[in-house]
């Protein structure tokens, strides 16, 4: 058996088991008890912004993503005049920022809200994203229903197929 075919049979036992025990499968690498989600991962798969206090950390503001500089020594020594601590890493227009956001949200299990992408960007990603969604639906990647976009079980298998074409 292929490795690839291990992994999936070891995935799929390891997310009946887990949902045995009262765990939920809310993101595609994560599961937790009800209430116990990570805060953290879901507000970055729903694009919310967060700010990194320290070393290294990041940040995405006002469609910016950003982090602190690696070096302790010109950390420790910051003064309010030295902003070249942070490096940024990409600023996004709204093109970039809508695909990004099928993208995250269809790291989690529920999959993107059509009502709130078209109350977040004012487009529809029914229309604007036609072409992808019906290939990725065709393929067996993903399923659409009234108000979501998810990816279907083949999807969370090949999920990376599914992301690059929002890349």
């Amino acid at each position: 058996m292929p490795p690839e075919e291990i992994e999936r049979k070891m995935y799929w036992t390891v997310k009946k088991e887990l949902e045995k025990e009262g765990y939920i499968h809310y993101e595609i690498s994560n599961f937790a008890k009800q209430g116990y989600e990570s805060k953290h991962n879901l507000s970055c798969w729903n694009q919310e912004e967060y700010i990194g206090f320290g070393l290294a950390a990041h940040s995405y503001i006002n469609n910016t993503r950003f982090s602190n500089t690696e070096n302790l020594e010109k950390y420790i020594n910051l003064t309010s005049k030295d902003y070249q601590i942070r490096t940024i890493h990409e600023r996004q227009d709204k093109e970039a920022k809508m695909k990004e956001y099928m993208l995250l949200g269809l790291r989690k299990i529920e999959g993107v809200k059509i009502s709130e992408f078209k109350n977040k960007f004012v487009d529809n990603p029914i229309y604007l994203y036609k072409e992808i969604l019906n290939k990725l639906t065709c393929e067996e990647l993903i399923e659409i229903d009234i108000d979501n976009i998810k990816l279907t079980n083949k999807g969370i298998d090949l999920a990376n197929l599914v992301w690059e074409e929002f890349v």
